[in-house]
């Protein structure tokens, strides 16, 4: 598998590599060099296989024959060892839940997967640094994706008091090779200081430095997976009018989706669904790219203002030829985002406010005959503070939460500064 950089096209990295750098020349993303398509009739064929068989032969598609088939099935049968199940809430419209892995979220299937990936790539005496920021779910993810693993190191920064206790309790209490920062700042002043890393060359070569954001293309291809998983749990009739709606921070799980349309699953329509971060949608209505500041919001893990993936869904909208004027979109209040959670609990379904976001966008723009489908990435018991608050009810705790509700924190705190983040790398 060859993938390019999106800021200098003239450098072109193995899979191998790309997993092992994060990022190119410039922090320039990496992309696929090919753009693979089964035929309808694969297609078909693959809906019929289970969820591990299906996500390997994807996944062999992009990245070749750098990894055997055995090997490669073998790493997916250990990172995707959790059900993505489609549940029910109305008659044409259903919830893709992505939160039934070890840390209740999405960024699971994604994380796992790097996990695997890096292990299988690197040597056993090659020192690795994986340096990630987060705005929530990421965090606890890759920390227990990577956790006890030899010769990898795990610093995760985080914007402080603006993401939920319990989300900081998932990956906060682990400590071992797991070391966590508490930011005084937001998500993209968090994603700066990672960007900054990257570009120190000299930092890079001393601690092996490596991302497990969304923006490492591991976790993406991972998330291609679940799409494919998805439409193989609808009837063929409602196979046909899928319209799937993305709640969007960082913009890599609707890229992800993209490209499992692009590989040719059958996918009407997507549609973008943000918070008041709504840097996207108005480019969209407006074709001006204008980022305001970041604002808090109860959707803690889509505050991104400057999403990262966003060149890589531009770039595959070129290469396919597609209008980006097709993609749907949408900005949700945190007003709404409560009705909406409240009036998904009157419909028997159990929410929390980024699924709530995805769900109401999408109930307001699905047209008659169509299915829709909306993407469930957090289990409500993360955001159990303001999910009891808002419905009024007392949520139990599962027990990934439960185990680790109690725990100290053992998060530094630090300025959002990079020599102090250069400092505490190098001398740990």
């Amino acid at each position: 598998m060859k993938l390019y950089n999106l800021k200098d096209h003239n450098q072109q990295v193995s899979f191998a590599q790309a997993v092992k750098q994060g990022l190119g020349n410039q922090q320039g993303l990496f992309f696929p060099l090919e753009l693979p398509e089964f035929e309808l009739t694969d297609i078909d064929a693959m809906l019929e296989l289970d969820f591990v068989t299906r996500s390997s032969k994807i996944l062999a598609a992009f990245i070749g024959d750098e990894i055997s088939p055995h090997q490669l099935q073998e790493r997916v049968k250990q990172a995707f060892a959790f059900p993505a199940p489609v549940a029910k809430v109305t008659g044409d419209i259903a919830c893709l839940e992505l939160f039934h892995g070890p840390t209740l979220a999405f960024k699971d299937f994604g994380g796992r997967f790097m996990a695997q990936m890096l292990s299988y790539i690197s040597g056993a005496d090659e020192q690795i640094t994986i340096l990630t920021a987060t705005s929530g779910d990421t965090g606890a993810a890759v920390a227990h994706a990577f956790y006890g693993m030899e010769n990898v190191r795990v610093v995760i920064l985080y914007p402080q008091g603006k993401i939920s206790p319990l989300q900081e309790k998932l990956f906060c209490t682990l400590g071992g090779n797991i070391q966590t920062i508490a930011i005084d700042g937001d998500f993209d002043a968090c994603q700066a200081l990672v960007k900054q890393a990257f570009d120190d060359e000299a930092l890079k070569q001393a601690i092996g430095l490596n991302s497990a954001n969304s923006i490492n293309i591991s976790r993406l291809l991972a998330q291609v997976c679940y799409y494919f998983e998805a439409v193989a749990q609808l009837p063929q009739e409602q196979r046909n009018q899928l319209v799937i709606s993305v709640p969007s921070g960082n913009f890599g799980d609707l890229t992800a989706g993209l490209l499992a349309k692009s590989l040719g699953l059958p996918v009407k329509r997507f549609i973008a669904a943000t918070n008041a971060n709504d840097t996207v949608p108005r480019f969209l209505a407006e074709g001006e790219w204008r980022p305001n500041a970041t604002v808090a919001t109860l959707s803690n893990a889509m505050d991104v203002s400057q999403p990262n993936n966003w060149p890589r869904v531009e770039e595959l909208f070129r290469r396919k030829t597609w209008r980006l004027k097709d993609l749907g979109f949408g900005a949700v209040d945190d007003e709404t985002t409560r009705a909406s959670m409240r009036e998904l609990a009157e419909l028997g379904y159990l929410s929390e406010p980024h699924a709530a976001i995805a769900y109401r966008v999408l109930r307001d723009q699905l047209r008659e005959g169509e299915y829709g489908l909306f993407l469930g990435t957090a289990h409500p018991a993360k955001f159990k503070e303001s999910v009891e608050e808002i419905l009024d009810q007392t949520l139990p705790l599962p027990d990934a939460l439960a185990e680790r509700a109690e725990l100290p924190l053992l998060s530094h705190q630090m300025a959002p500064e990079f020599a102090s983040l250069r400092a505490f790398l190098l001398n740990q």
